[in-house]
């Protein structure tokens, strides 16, 4: 890999880019998508290499090519340390999801409730995203009901480009939050981001099965399944 090329791929992972590394294998010539001009069934091929985060081999015309991902890391950033919290941790964590829990509240953001998989942040919700900074690969939920947590946290995600909001919450709960984030400043499309009640409709009751609604409706966002589509 030319220097030039390998400070272009550095320089978009430190950024949390996702960017392809295009090879043409006969003699080694590389790209980066996006970025540099290339054909538009390659482009095609890298985005669909990105998407699934899955390297790929092509030929096109008479020019095979190896097309490597390099996507940010799967985050699922949650905003409350409660029961449901301890259940979901263990699960988005055998799903590749690199964990963070924020909780202001020190009794409930322990290690001993955490004992792993998850990075703990004790920071008020406004100041944790604004430093986390939710991207293309993050999945942000809400479980506290407190909205002094919940609100600054959602506020953050809808402007942020994270795929996946979700909050806890019956829909006369959601009613009432909506109505605080259209007091801030909120319209209706970035208000219907958010999936509340948070996880696919499951019939789910304890928290290990609410935790796996919210899992579910995760990766079905993600990869783009219908259970991820609300009415």
């Amino acid at each position: 890999m030319k220097a030039a090329v390998f400070e272009r791929l550095r320089v978009a992972q430190a950024a949390a880019e996702p960017v392809a590394l295009l090879t043409r294998l006969p003699d080694g010539a590389q790209h980066l998508f996006p970025g540099d001009a290339v054909p538009e069934p390659l482009a095609e091929a890298a985005r669909a290499a990105l998407e699934a985060d899955k390297a790929a081999q092509v030929t096109l015309e008479e020019d095979t090519w190896f097309i490597h991902p390099h996507n940010p890391p799967l985050r699922l950033l949650v905003v409350g340390a409660v029961h449901i919290a301890q259940a979901l941790v263990p699960i988005a964590a055998a799903a590749g999801y690199a964990v963070t829990v924020v909780d202001p509240r020190r009794a409930f953001a322990t290690e001993e409730r955490f004992a792993e998989g998850a990075t703990l942040v004790g920071d008020w919700p406004d100041e944790a995203m604004e430093a986390l900074r939710p991207d293309t690969r993050t999945a942000v939920v809400t479980l506290t009901h407190d909205p002094k947590l919940d609100d600054p946290a959602l506020d953050a995600a809808i402007r942020s480009p994270a795929f996946y909001v979700g909050a806890l919450g019956s829909r006369r709960t959601h009613a009432k939050r909506v109505d605080r984030l259209r007091e801030i400043g909120h319209g209706d499309e970035a208000i219907a981001r958010i999936k509340a009640p948070v996880g696919l409709d499951i019939a789910a009751v304890t928290a290990p099965e609410i935790a796996l609604s919210i899992m579910a409706e995760i990766v079905a966002v993600r990869r783009g399944s219908a259970l991820g589509r609300r009415a």
